[in-house]
């Protein structure tokens, strides 16, 4: 099991980061004196919200940036709510009363339909270009924030399974819950902006806070 992180002066705030770049700008100073130029070492940023902060993340630390797939999957009736994810490479993650509750053929519908849509973002954001190599290579994962850690555990899985050498895990905001979840797999997990729930929300560690269209993010990864 890997460690959790945190920044002392930033646990248990809300608000505390004007957006998402500076927020990657926040976890670029602060795994400088691990991460900075890291021999092969690569930044991997989980799209739609977690571009903007790897952007700012991999600039920092001088290091390469590309993208890892994951995407939740949604309860029918609560598009906001997720019971699990699944990853571009095949990775599945689903919580086993959430699957009792909506019976078999309920979840294998939804990771369908899940693994379609991941299919089509990975097609507009990264085309015809394969995946980054990662074996033998320390991998940063990155997002905007846990609030589950669902998806971010099965990046971490992903990852893994890809042959990465070291895999951790730096987000600017995390539920204590989540944290502690994906530290069980990842190498170790940096998060600047702990906070306990429920209730917790992502959203409420930034000033300026908005969702991501699959058209923004690929202009940032022109810019």
């Amino acid at each position: 099991m890997g460690e959790v992180r945190t920044l002392p002066e930033l646990q248990g705030r809300t608000r505390v980061f004007e957006d998402r770049a500076d927020a990657g700008r926040v976890l670029a100073r602060w795994l400088e004196p691990e991460w900075k130029g890291a021999e092969r070492g690569i930044v991997l940023a989980v799209p739609a919200g977690g571009v903007p902060v790897g952007l700012e993340l991999a600039r920092g630390l001088e290091l390469p940036l590309d993208l890892i797939f994951v995407r939740k999957l949604h309860f029918p009736d609560n598009p906001e709510a997720g019971f699990g994810a699944v990853g571009e490479g095949g990775a599945l993650l689903v919580d086993p009363e959430a699957a009792r509750f909506l019976g078999e053929d309920v979840v294998r519908a939804v990771v369908l339909r899940e693994r379609r849509a991941l299919a089509e973002r990975v097609r507009r954001l990264r085309g015809d270009r394969p995946p980054p190599r990662l074996a033998g290579r320390p991998v940063l994962l990155t997002d905007d924030g846990l609030a589950s850690g669902a998806s971010m555990l099965v990046a971490v899985r992903e990852a893994r399974a890809r042959g990465a050498e070291r895999v951790e895990v730096a987000v600017p905001t995390a539920s204590g819950e989540a944290a502690r979840r994906v530290a069980a797999e990842a190498d170790r997990v940096w998060v600047a902006n702990l906070r306990s729930g429920p209730p917790f929300a992502v959203a409420d560690a930034y000033r300026n806070w908005r969702d991501l269209s699959t058209e923004e993010v690929a202009a940032l990864l022109r810019s």
